[in-house]
C-alpha cells in the first residue's frame, strides 16, 4: 500500500500500523545518515537537492530543555501540523529504526508519509532526529531537525534536507511538492519559536544518544 491521499479531513480514524505493512517497505535512497546530524559542518552528498538553514530560537536552559523534547518526540512535526501514527506516548523520545506514517492535512486531503528515523542525538548541547523516505513517500530522501546551543546558552535550529523525486505517480507532482516543501519548512521555524513564547513548558523526554547506521560498524 503506497503514501495515499484521502478526501476524509479527520485524523482520528487511522488505521493500525500493523494495517499499513510499514515493516516491509525499503528505504528510497542510499546515502542514509547523510544528514549528518551530529556533525556542525555539512556538505549533502553529490546529486542530492541539499537545504540547510539555521536560525537563533532564543537563550536559557528552559528553552533548550523544551526544543530539545520537541525535536526529539516529534514536536516539531507536530506542532506544523502533521499528524504522527503511532503517536509517542507522554515524555518518550522517538528512537532510530522506529517506523511511522507522517500524515500531512492539505485542505481536505491527507497524505500518508512512510518515514523510518534513521538517526537521533542527545548531548548536553546538540539534540536532533533525522528520517529517511520508505517506499511510497512523495518524495525520497532524508530530514533532520537539530537543536544546538553554543557556551553563552544561545540556542538556535539547524534544519537540514535531501531530496529527489519520489516514485511512481508522485515524480510527476514533483515541483508542486517542492512548493509544499518551503511551505512547511516555515511552519517548523515557527512551531519552535512558539515554544519560547509559550513560556519552554515542555519536559525533556527521556533518549540516549545513537549513532545513525552511517556510523555504525559493519
Amino acid at each position: 500500500m503506497d503514501a495515499t491521499a484521502e478526501d476524509d479531513g479527520s485524523a482520528d480514524d487511522l488505521l493500525p500500523l500493523s494495517v499499513h505493512h510499514l515493516g516491509q517497505r525499503a528505504l528510497t535512497y542510499d546515502v542514509v545518515g547523510g544528514t549528518s546530524p551530529a556533525a556542525e559542518l555539512w556538505l549533502p552528498p553529490d546529486g542530492w537537492r541539499g537545504y540547510e538553514h539555521t536560525v537563533r530560537l532564543g537563550s536559557g536552559t528552559d528553552l533548550w530543555n523544551a526544543a530539545s523534547a520537541a525535536v526529539l518526540s516529534w514536536g516539531i512535526k507536530t506542532r506544523s501540523g502533521f499528524t504522527v501514527d503511532p503517536p509517542l506516548e507522554a515524555g518518550r523520545a522517538a528512537r532510530q529504526e522506529e517506523r511511522y506514517w507522517l500524515v500531512a492535512r492539505i485542505g481536505p486531503v491527507r497524505v500518508r508519509e512512510p518515514v523510518e528515523i534513521v538517526a537521533t542525538l542527545a548531548t548536553h548541547d546538540r539534540a536532533a532526529l533525522a528520517y529517511g523516505t520508505l517506499e511510497g513517500h512523495p518524495v525520497s530522501g532524508e530530514e533532520a531537525f537539530i537543536v544546538h546551543r553554543d557556551g553563552d546558552g544561545n540556542v538556535g535550529l539547524t534544519l537540514r534536507s535531501l531530496t529527489r523525486a519520489g516514485q511512481g505517480p508522485w515524480r510527476g507532482l514533483f515541483p508542486l511538492i517542492l512548493i509544499a516543501q518551503r511551505v512547511y519548512r516555515r511552519r517548523y521555524l515557527r512551531a519552535l519559536r512558539r515554544i519560547h513564547e509559550d513560556g519552554c513548558n515542555v519536559r525533556p523526554p527521556r533518549a540516549a544518544r545513537t549513532a545513525s547506521r552511517s556510523d555504525r560498524p559493519s
